[in-house]
């Protein structure tokens, strides 16, 4: 009688080890769509239909202070890189005429994209590695949406995202290959990506469940959301230097709001609200 009790509790913990063994797996491990199915932007969201009334969102990054002036890249590592076309200088900060470019400008939150899943677009986002540099230096994408990287010069690149919230992955791409197509499934702000074999390659990824975002322009340091769906959203100006600003919005049906930011040089901007100027809502 002992002799069978303690063999049934033997097999009971065997099986509770069996069902253990079988069912854990490394949180985040798996395959990346299908982790993402359950925990990505937008799930259990009805589609985003167009109600034909949605607004414009736009405004330009201002700068104030003394810009720091651009730093010279030593290519001379690769001499295919030495020998490139155009300039040489570093892309932390980029500014003209007061205006700061490269600034990620998104919707975090708020009216529709709190409410509605939006459909990721058939069309590729593009990258190039060209110069030794990639273009653009930042850019925003959807999730699950290609991001198709291009090598355009005669030398190899390995590209390498090191994302927080995404897959990492790390691939060599000679010249002449064909284009890698990559996409990320999980929301993300921003995703660094560097080059193994140059080190001062480096640009940002933005992915969001939505496609209101821009970058603000080296020319004159404006950007544009389109087609964003009527309500009070919240607004992020980010730079990878300088951090991030938010501010409230509200968006008008079938009208435009202005919401400029202001940068300092001088100032330690990271993850706060600062010196943003009032939302003015045009007709």
């Amino acid at each position: 009688m002992i002799k069978r009790i303690a063999l049934t509790l033997v097999m009971i913990v065997l099986t509770a080890l069996f069902v253990v063994s079988c069912g854990g797996g490394k949180e985040g491990g798996g395959n990346e769509n299908s982790t993402a199915a359950s925990s990505g932007g937008g799930d259990n969201k009805p589609a985003y239909k167009s109600a034909g009334d949605e607004g414009t969102l736009t405004g330009k990054i201002v700068f104030t202070g003394t810009a720091p002036a651009p730093k010279k890249i030593d290519m001379g590592q690769d001499p295919v890189c030495a020998s490139a076309a155009g300039d040489k200088n570093t892309e932390d900060v980029v500014v003209a005429d007061g205006k700061l470019a490269n600034v990620f400008v998104y919707v975090k939150s708020g009216g529709a994209v709190d409410k509605y899943s939006f459909d990721t677009p058939s069309s590729a986002v593009d990258l190039d590695q060209k110069g030794c540099r990639y273009h653009p230096h930042v850019l925003g994408v959807q999730t699950k949406q290609t991001v198709k990287i291009t090598n355009s010069d005669a030398t190899t690149h390995n590209i390498h995202p090191s994302p927080s919230k995404n897959q990492e992955w790390n691939q060599s791409q000679p010249s002449g290959s064909a284009p890698l197509e990559k996409s990320f499934a999980r929301p993300e702000t921003l995703i660094p990506v560097k080059c193994n074999q140059h080190p001062w390659m480096k640009c940002y990824i933005g992915v969001l469940p939505h496609p209101f975002y821009a970058v603000s322009s080296e020319k004159d340091g404006t950007y544009t959301i389109k087609g964003l769906p009527p309500g009070d959203y919240t607004v992020v100006a980010w730079h990878e230097k300088y951090g991030e600003q938010t501010q409230k919005v509200t968006v008008p049906a079938k009208g435009s709001v202005t919401q400029d930011f202001t940068f300092n040089a001088t100032a330690a901007y990271n993850k706060t609200s600062l010196s943003v100027q009032p939302a003015l809502t045009l007709p």
